[in-house]
């Protein structure tokens, strides 16, 4: 799926050349088309070779520069300006498109980078019906994912501008983590992370929603929702963790966090409570974790948290396939976080079931 549609803007997103002619003509259809990406949570951005102040205040004339997203204007190539938006929003650039009406320019964005997908001008009204442009959900946090990448620019910002230990940082964020057991109503954006997710993704498992339904009528699962907001505002779901219950051991199935949050320390906080929920229902703690091309990052945070390969009679119980390993931890009490609060449900007091996976 498409995460983010880069534009050209002259004679793509209006008709005429900004520094050439009297007059732009800003085409309809295209605010709609606009409007429509944003509902969906695709982000837009823009990258042009103009003048940047003119090109931004012809965007604000037209009502529409809140739709875009960290605008690169200026005279360098594209590919590099595509390059950073990708890098600065984190996002792989098999998740970035790229339009515009110069073929010339669509082949340097692509010999540059391969991995992206470029689409003519003339297709830019029908973009919409293109199935990679159509995700299956669209969530609460679909609808208002823009607002919440602005928000992280901003908390960015003030960040470089902090002077003091990280931590003191974190702390003036007044940062609330809450861990919830999902509901039907929200499958649709659990399955969304799983989706979305590919750095700080364990095994790169897609769930559907029929499966993630079966999971919680399952007494022998938990299915749990992470959403972080702080003095910014929300950062909506950013996280779910489908957890299994054996005897003599938790498995964590799946845990998959938002790279927005990655800086939060979420993921180590979320471990750091799996850990401790573990020690208290007298159990080990197993993970799967399959290696990817982007997930080193989940990998260092599953050892950092202190799960290792070393083998334990626990994890003769769980059945893995062949591609996914286990890494396993004896848990011991873990301290809360200093930077976050966080609100959690009590997993050790339930039974485990007499049965094995």
């Amino acid at each position: 799926m498409v995460k983010c549609l880069v534009w050209d803007l002259d004679n793509t997103l209006w008709q005429g050349t900004l520094l050439e002619d009297p007059e732009v003509r800003f085409v309809p259809e295209l605010r709609e088309t606009l409007a429509e990406l944003d509902a969906r949570g695709i982000l837009n951005s823009v990258a042009s070779k103009n003048d940047h102040d003119h090109a931004w205040a012809q965007l604000e004339r037209l009502g529409i520069a809140e739709y875009f997203v960290l605008p690169q204007i200026g005279w360098g190539p594209k590919s590099r300006s595509v390059r950073r938006i990708a890098d600065e929003l984190n996002f792989a650039l098999g998740t970035i498109a790229f339009i515009d009406d110069q073929p010339a320019e669509r082949a340097e964005v692509l010999h540059s980078l391969p991995e992206i997908r470029a689409y003519p001008a003339e297709q830019a009204a029908g973009l919409t019906a293109r199935p990679e442009f159509s995700p299956a959900t669209v969530t609460v946090d679909s609808r208002r994912r823009r607002s919440m990448y602005q928000a992280s620019f901003r908390r960015d910002a003030e960040r470089a501008d902090f002077t003091g230990p990280d931590a003191d940082f974190l702390r003036s964020l007044d940062i609330r983590m809450r861990i919830t057991r999902a509901t039907p109503e929200e499958l649709s954006r659990v399955e969304e992370l799983t989706l979305r997710t590919s750095q700080m993704n364990a095994t790169g498992v897609h769930y559907g929603e029929d499966d993630l339904r079966a999971l919680i009528d399952d007494p022998g699962h938990e299915v749990l929702t992470v959403s972080v907001t702080d003095r910014f505002g929300p950062y909506g779901a950013v996280g779910v963790v489908l957890l299994q219950r054996c005897p003599g051991t938790w498995r964590i199935k799946l845990l998959a966090t938002s790279c927005r949050v990655v800086s939060l320390g979420a993921g180590s906080a979320i471990l750091r409570w799996l850990t401790d929920q573990a020690y208290r229902g007298g159990v080990h703690l197993n993970a799967d974790f399959k290696a990817t091309e982007r997930n080193r990052m989940m990998e260092v945070a599953y050892r950092f948290a202190g799960l290792t390969d070393a083998p334990c009679p626990c994890q003769t119980v769980l059945d893995r396939a062949e591609d996914i390993s286990g890494l396993h931890l004896v848990p011991s009490p873990q301290p809360a976080s200093d930077t976050l609060h966080l609100t959690a449900p009590d997993l050790a007091p339930a039974a485990l079931p007499e049965r094995t996976p």
